[in-house]
């Protein structure tokens, strides 16, 4: 597989069309390698780190590795909200500058840029808050709407992402208008809000789901073995293609690697062995690199090692998105640990 293969205009989608958070963010290196708890203040040290918001990172990734941003003509379309501050203005530059088309991201006036912070823990693992009351959280259903008249290709060329930290309903309502354009939809849903994604009927709208262990265990229920995830990932496939026949799932174990589901089985990915300087937007990065491959026209397997390939690419950077991150850094990474993709 190599998804490169667009640039001659064989794959099936010419572009991404993408709602979800823009924003930046902080991180902290945490002391100790327990998992933080509830009422806990434990000291970090504050890294000098780039953090991204959903959208802006899965949107970047598949722009460079699309070759949008060196004029392959891929359309990377984000819809969005910043606050018309500093950082807002800033991080709507950056897209820009790395191929995307801008003109749908637009101002929440008296809102702030969404603003996260992130924390890891020693190896190199971590979370993040992300603030709720900030422009991304402004994000209507009719911003979304005016999407559908920017589309330079018939709509069906087309991959619809709906990512978190904008609000669950307009979310929706956007699946539910890809649908009625014809794109190939794919999304993402934390884990607080997996329960009310099922519920409303999002996932019935989605033809690739991007889960994590963490998300993994808030759909099905029950803790999972990264080590041993079988049982669990049977019991993801009975309740997603339940609701979603066709559906496609990408779920990521860490070190463990990956899976995807397509055809009625999962294939498995092993993960890279190296010693990560940061996982932080690795499984965004290997999502995009998903979507990149699958618009050059790889199956879901191939699909699947360019995603690992990608993800452990970021993670030899500290920042969630690696700057040297594109479609010649993944090949050669790929022939430096003899992992050359399908």
């Amino acid at each position: 597989m190599d998804a490169g293969r667009y640039l001659s205009g064989d794959g099936p989608y010419r572009g991404l069309i993408g709602i979800g958070g823009i924003g930046s963010g902080i991180m902290f290196a945490l002391e100790g390698d327990r998992t933080l708890g509830r009422e806990e203040s434990r000291p970090g040290r504050l890294l000098d780190n780039r953090d991204y918001c959903k959208l802006h990172i899965i949107a970047h990734n598949v722009a460079v590795l699309t070759g949008a941003s060196q004029g392959s003509g891929f359309h990377v379309l984000p819809v969005g909200k910043v606050g018309r501050d500093d950082r807002g203005l800033e991080l709507i530059h950056e897209m820009a500058q790395a191929g995307m088309d801008t003109r749908l991201v637009g101002f929440a006036e008296g809102r702030p840029t969404t603003l996260s912070v992130c924390f890891l823990y020693p190896d190199g693992s971590g979370g993040n808050i992300t603030s709720s009351n900030s422009a991304s959280a402004a994000l209507l259903p009719e911003d979304v709407d005016r999407a559908a008249e920017f589309l330079r290709h018939p709509p069906g060329e087309y991959v619809a992402l709906a990512a978190p930290e904008v609000p669950l309903a307009t979310r929706l309502h956007f699946l539910r208008s890809a649908r009625r354009w014809g794109c190939f939809t794919a999304a993402n849903f934390t884990s607080s809000e997996m329960e009310a994604a099922v519920a409303g009927g999002a996932l019935a709208c989605v033809d690739l789901l991007a889960i994590n262990r963490d998300e993994l265990e808030a759909l099905i229920g029950r803790s999972v073995e990264p080590a041993a995830p079988a049982g669990a990932l049977d019991v993801c496939a009975r309740i997603l293609t339940g609701v979603q026949p066709e559906i496609r799932v990408v779920a990521t174990m860490g070190a463990h690697g990956a899976f995807a589901l397509a055809g009625g089985g999962w294939h498995h990915c092993p993960a890279i062995p190296l010693v990560p300087v940061s996982t932080a937007g690795a499984g965004d990065a290997l999502l995009a690199a998903v979507i990149a491959a699958l618009s050059a026209g790889a199956p879901l397997e191939s699909a699947l090692e360019f995603g690992v390939l990608a993800a452990a690419v970021k993670t030899t950077s500290r920042h969630t998105i690696n700057p040297d991150l594109n479609l010649d850094s993944v090949r050669e990474f790929a022939a430096a640990h003899g992992r050359e993709p399908a």
